[in-house]
């Protein structure tokens, strides 16, 4: 990640990041659900005309909507690449792919922002 110390740090702080986290966690637990409860719902059990169901995954395309609205805030804020940007954003259509896209960014920008902090910041 290229992001400068400063940067990180500051998005780290950010209410922006935590939007983004927040939302990568609500958007990948209704979309794991649908994935692993609403679909074979639907199709194993055959209940086409579930009204739960439609509403889960309308619910999830109004939820994913928001979470590529704060995607977009951090990575401004972040200064990503478009293409990681674009990566990330896409991350809430895979199941269980947006818990791991967040740890890992978050992992990334902690040590990123860990490596110019004076040392008495950094012991706790």
């Amino acid at each position: 990640m290229s992001t400068a110390p400063a940067v990180a740090a500051a998005l780290l702080r950010s209410g922006a990041y935590k939007r983004y986290q927040v939302m990568a966690w609500v958007t990948g637990v209704l979309l794991a659900f649908m994935t692993v409860v609403g679909l074979p719902w639907k199709y194993l059990l055959g209940n086409e005309d579930s009204l739960w169901y439609a509403i889960g995954w309308q619910l999830h395309g109004f939820l994913y909507m928001a979470f590529l609205v704060t995607v977009l805030d951090a990575a401004i804020r972040g200064r990503w690449s478009p293409g990681r940007t674009v990566v990330v954003a896409i991350s809430g259509t895979i199941p269980f792919a947006s818990f791991w896209f967040e740890r890992r960014i978050t992992h990334e920008l902690e040590r990123t922002a860990a490596a110019d902090a004076p040392a008495s910041e950094v012991s706790t």
